[in-house]
């Protein structure tokens, strides 16, 4: 340790402490980062193995203002390793961002309001040592993701100074969200505002790259993610945007630590509203709360995945010009007779899994609010402990599937004006309904986790979702044994609008769904409630 009378006594051993307690999180977000460009890097050089397969994708989607929108700059487009960079890196960048924004506030407010940087601070620990560490640590996973990537990149076959220069950019797009959470934490009033707060910039930061990309102006310039991409790996090679985001990582920590020496330890400049006196009627049952607590991320997990939506209905209309000539690329969506309906069903299938994502997120606030204590004063009123997880349970359920209907409304929507058939949007919106079983499992695993297995039941629920994606995507180039794939709900689940949706399936989903629910409710009923 250094001298307890400097602000940053501790900082050394506070980074021990946290890489300890991060020692599976961060390895795991570097690992999806890097597999992503991997994976991406093997599938693109597969599909585009010809001038003519590489000709054909960059006249379909060079001028497509969604695909523009939603994957970045459309440069580099006339050799693979540029279409590469072109459809992963706004992904791995915002990957990279929520890492950093999650690591950062993990270390600073989220700590302060568990109680851990009091008792920390009450030994030889500087008041700047808790930020310095949280920001040491969130700098090098960004340095390990950038260092993955580059060698990911070069190991499947890309030249090596476009594949590093795409991992610093992901890396420094990552150390600017590092800057702006360090901000963020100081003013918020609590560490979820604070978290919302840097989810906002960064959904506002996305929005403005696409507009400037779409328009070709200088707005993208205004967008750490913008940055990032304007280093053009694989055909401008661009380093100068780098400088912009490690100035702008610079001037937000400078700003941090000013705030943060002028607030005090627990609180946020912004100081918390106070409640009024009494409860409204709508917080006087176990749902009531329950939906207070999760309106706000359902509100943004709906305006994202409408978006989404409506970015995956503009693609499909390039569909059919991008694989006209490209039969390798067609091996990668369902067997149709139309190859529009095949990619509807894998969009569907996409948002049916970012749908359960949500879910389990809900579910598992349930979960949060019982480890952080706030549980134990709701049920010692005459709330019973089935109704609220249920309430929990059903808000998750009625979130999960407002979201994939609202994801589904906005792609038969765009479809049907693109198409001038109004029809279309009924037709879509029937077949969203049919990933509604498959999206309630999920849910019911988060409740059954809650219930039975508490302490692991976060880490479980997250590591089923990431199952059910892999096989949804990775099932057919996997030599797995097919119960493994059978294990899905969506393997259950029927194609449509390519298959028709067969009643047995669903009703069966529907089924071990409910079962699921019941389970994780009889559990909790019987448990002892678990701290975190």
């Amino acid at each position: 340790m250094r001298a307890p009378g400097t602000s940053l006594a501790g900082t050394g051993t506070l980074v021990r402490f946290a890489l300890r307690r991060d020692r599976v999180r961060l390895p795991v977000w570097v690992a999806v980062g890097a597999g992503l460009v991997a994976t991406q890097s093997v599938s693109s050089q597969a599909l585009y193995d010809s001038p003519q397969d590489l000709a054909a994708y960059a006249a379909s989607v060079g001028a497509n203002a969604a695909t523009i929108a939603l994957s970045g700059p459309p440069v580099g487009l006339d050799t693979v390793a540029g279409a590469v960079a072109f459809e992963i890196s706004s992904f791995v960048v915002v990957l990279t961002a929520l890492m950093a924004a999650s690591t950062t506030g993990r270390h600073t407010r989220a700590d302060e309001e568990a109680g851990r940087t009091e008792l920390v601070r009450a030994a030889r620990v500087g008041r700047h040592a808790p930020l310095a560490a949280a920001v040491v640590v969130s700098a090098a996973a960004c340095l390990a993701v950038a260092l993955a990537i580059g060698v990911a990149a070069t190991a499947t076959g890309l030249p090596a100074g476009g594949s590093f220069l795409l991992g610093a950019s992901v890396g420094a797009a990552g150390l600017v969200f590092t800057g702006v959470t360090a901000v963020a934490v100081q003013v918020g009033a609590s560490a979820r505002a604070a978290q919302g707060a840097v989810l906002t910039v960064l959904g506002a930061a996305f929005v403005l790259r696409a507009l400037g990309d779409v328009e070709g102006s200088w707005v993208s310039w205004a967008s750490p993610i913008g940055w990032a991409q304007a280093t053009h790996p694989y055909s401008g090679d661009r380093v100068l945007p780098l400088v912009l985001c490690l100035l702008a990582t610079a001037v937000l920590l400078g700003i941090s630590v000013v705030l943060l020496d002028r607030r005090d330890l627990g609180s946020g400049l912004l100081a918390a509203r106070p409640g009024p006196a009494s409860a409204p009627r709508s917080l006087r049952s176990p749902l009531g709360l329950a939906v207070r607590l999760q309106r706000g991320a359902l509100a943004g997990w709906t305006a994202g995945l409408a978006l989404l939506g409506l970015a995956l209905g503009g693609l499909a209309g390039s569909v059919e010009t991008l694989f006209a000539d490209n039969p390798e690329a067609r091996a990668f969506l369902p067997d149709a007779a139309s190859v529009v309906d095949a990619y509807l069903a894998t969009a569907l299938s996409m948002v049916a899994l970012l749908s359960g994502a949500h879910a389990a997120s809900a579910v598992l606030r349930a979960r949060a609010e019982e480890a952080a204590g706030r549980a134990e004063p709701v049920l010692a009123t005459a709330t019973g402990r089935v109704a609220w997880l249920a309430a929990h349970a059903a808000v998750a359920l009625a979130g999960a599937s407002l979201l994939l209907l609202v994801a589904g409304a906005a792609l038969g929507t765009v479809r049907a004006l693109a198409t001038g058939d109004p029809a279309e949007l009924g037709r879509l919106l029937g077949a969203t309904t049919a990933y509604l079983p498959a999206v309630w499992v999920l849910a019911g695993l988060a409740v059954a986790l809650s219930g039975l297995l508490p302490r692991p039941a976060a880490t479980l629920a997250w590591a089923a979702v990431a199952y059910v994606t892999v096989m949804a995507f990775f099932a057919g180039s996997l030599d797995w044994p097919g119960w493994v794939d059978d294990a899905s709900p969506l393997a259950w689940t029927p194609l449509v609008p390519v298959d028709d949706a067969a009643a047995v399936p669903l009703a069966v989903l529907t089924a071990v769904a409910a079962g699921l629910l019941g389970a994780g409710l009889a559990g909790f009923r019987r448990r002892d409630l678990v701290a975190g």
